[in-house]
């Protein structure tokens, strides 16, 4: 009996280490993983790629009328960083399933459904969505391999274009930049050590870029000279006056950033034209706005 036990245990352990060992091996459509950045929001996507191979697609490879997974093997995904708007809808910041309704040749709906993990469109269930928004699709070039991008980035927005055979679904997504970098500064702020002058100076320097909010920078940058006065922050605070048409000002201040520029020679080189150079222009300024 036991020489007959030992033969038949040896198979069955063979068997079940055989059952539980799974081999990766290459999938006929490629797998994609691309991330976009829109202002500070990150737009990543992860999709399979099929290729046309020679089939008609539209109407047939994915017929019209039935929900598609807009990719191959595992469910498209689609995760935002933040909020982002697409057309009217807000989108809360997370990852979303992403399918397409082609209803038939020139109209089909954009799907965001909240369910996560499905292979295709098994077990896709149409009240999970976060939105369905209807879109034409356009005609375009022929290309062979299904492909996702962001075309057109702006710092506050984007079309995210889906592309396959000979045709083209574009969805616009816009952003609140603005809003959202200033909850990431303040966020920073609330962090930063007591004597970090230099996290301040770069808050200050974003605001002089957007040209916005002009009191909360004069509040940062004396915050930022109080804790350390350097050329880098008095330079900030002389543009931030330039930019209220306080030109008398801010050739003081100009003038106090080149003397203090002149003891750290080496940090300063990058900046010395700017800074001279706006010393001329605002001289000029002065008078026109006298």
């Amino acid at each position: 009996m036991t020489k007959y036990l030992i033969p038949v245990l040896f198979l069955f352990l063979s068997v079940s280490s055989y059952a539980q060992t799974l081999l990766k091996l290459p999938q006929v459509s490629s797998r994609a993983n691309l991330t976009y950045t829109i202002g500070v929001t990150n737009i990543t996507l992860n999709y399979g790629a099929p290729g046309v191979k020679n089939r008609e697609v539209w109407g047939k490879l994915v017929p019209y009328g039935k929900v598609w997974r807009a990719g191959a093997n595992e469910a498209t995904t689609i995760r935002f960083s933040t909020d982002v708007r697409i057309s009217q809808e807000n989108i809360p910041a997370g990852t979303y399933t992403l399918y397409v309704l082609p209803v038939d040749s020139s109209n089909w709906t954009f799907i965001l459904s909240k369910q996560k993990g499905l292979w295709g469109t098994d077990g896709y269930d149409q009240k999970q969505d976060q939105v369905r928004i209807p879109y034409s699709p356009k005609s375009s070039s022929f290309h062979e391999t299904l492909q996702y991008s962001m075309q057109d980035l702006t710092p506050t927005s984007g079309r995210l274009v889906l592309h396959w055979a000979d045709k083209k679904l574009e969805v616009p997504i816009r952003v609140e930049s603005h809003s959202q970098t200033m909850k990431l500064i303040k966020d920073s702020l609330s962090i930063a050590k007591p004597n970090d002058w230099n996290v301040l100076a770069q808050a200050v320097n974003y605001l002089i870029q957007q040209n916005l909010d002009h009191e909360q920078a004069l509040q940062w940058v004396n915050k930022s000279i109080k804790i350390e006065e350097n050329f880098y922050n008095t330079w900030l605070k002389a543009k931030l006056l330039a930019q209220k048409n306080e030109y008398s000002e801010a050739l003081e201040l100009n003038k106090k950033a080149q003397r203090l520029g002149k003891q750290a020679k080496e940090s300063y080189e990058p900046y010395a034209a700017e800074i001279e150079d706006a010393a001329v222009l605002w001289k000029e300024k002065r008078f026109a706005v006298n």
